[in-house]
């Protein structure tokens, strides 16, 4: 089963350091639900530890989430995929772009 979200926001920072911020680690973490950990390994390439909770169920997930198809400071496609032992494996990505809003602003898609 395939889940698409798509959406939009508006973030009071000049473009490159939005593209920055979408490279950093610690920051990258805080916008994947769930991860615990996200270590960098290389400019595309990095370990997770994410804790996904279905219902009574609750599964830490250890794998690898990848850059591909940059195209700084404007877009990139965010791939991850992880084992959770009993509780199978999780794949998932999106597709950002950022686009300037003015200097000082810029737009995020997903």
């Amino acid at each position: 089963m395939a889940l698409v979200i798509e959406g939009e926001e508006r973030i009071a920072a000049p473009l490159q350091k939005v593209w920055e911020a979408l490279n950093d680690p610690d920051v990258l973490r805080q916008t994947i639900p769930g991860c615990q950990n996200l270590e960098k390994k290389s400019d595309t390439e990095m370990a997770a530890t994410v804790v996904v909770k279905i219902g009574p169920i609750k599964a830490t997930f250890n794998g690898e989430v990848t850059l591909n198809n940059l195209n700084p400071p404007h877009s990139y496609t965010i791939q991850g995929e992880g084992k959770g032992g009993i509780a199978g494996f999780a794949k998932g990505g999106a597709d950002v772009t950022l686009t300037a809003d003015g200097p000082e602003a810029t737009i995020l898609r997903y």
